[in-house]
């Protein structure tokens, strides 16, 4: 919901967004200037060699080491990924890389935070996602640790879990508003809805995410069942 605006996951969706990272693509906005494009090309390929996007792997991969947004030699990307996403064993390998590199760090972080709730732990995860588990300014880790300083501490050392996510989302919001990376600013500032929802979750005291959900992050208000 908060990657494509609607409910459905979009396996198929690439865009260049002009926000320095390339194509992003797939179900979790996979970058080819980030790794993760390549991450799941990769795990794709090793299941089904001969598969539209193969031809692609070692560009993002070279793209990936350089931190390159280029997009001078992946004509046809586009096509191939719509094309590939109707494949079970590409929707696999979308899957699992989120799941390594994004929705597992954000619950281990989550643990050690002392986050119990649902609520907290989709904030982490969505935050992972968009930001990143790695070290950076604009990273999740760097998020949570000037949350926890507005907090006045974790909820490990007995800070309550509603004010520390408070803190962590209007420290998240800000971070998109004014990120380090100039380069990603127009794009990450048009995405301060995805935060504005959960934070109307937080208002709602719907810590557990019981259903019916209704979130809007975009414009559109949406009820998940």
């Amino acid at each position: 919901m908060f990657e494509n605006g609607v409910p459905d996951i979009q396996y198929g969706y690439i865009e260049d967004l002009q926000d320095g990272r390339g194509y992003t693509a797939g179900r979790a906005g996979f970058c080819s200037a980030c790794g993760d494009m390549a991450e799941v090309v990769r795990r794709y390929t090793e299941a089904a060699p001969i598969n539209p996007l193969a031809s692609f792997l070692p560009t993002l991969m070279q793209l990936a080491s350089e931190g390159s947004d280029s997009r001078a030699s992946l004509e046809g990307l586009p096509q191939a990924w719509v094309q590939a996403s109707a494949d079970p064993q590409f929707r696999a390998a979308q899957d699992a890389v989120v799941d390594t590199n994004y929705y597992r760090p954000a619950l281990d972080l989550a643990q050690q935070l002392g986050l119990e709730s649902p609520l907290a732990r989709l904030a982490l995860y969505d935050t992972a996602v968009q930001h990143g588990v790695n070290v950076g300014p604009d990273s999740l880790a760097a998020i949570a640790d000037r949350a926890t300083q507005e907090a006045g501490g974790l909820p490990t050392a007995g800070t309550q879990e509603t004010l520390w996510l408070e803190a962590f989302l209007n420290r998240r919001r800000a971070t998109l508003e004014q990120p380090s990376n100039p380069d990603t600013q127009e794009a990450w500032a048009a995405s301060v809805g995805r935060v504005d929802a959960l934070h109307a979750l937080l208002d709602e005291s719907n810590l557990n995410l019981d259903l019916p959900l209704k979130v809007n992050p975009f414009g559109t208000p949406v009820e998940i069942r």
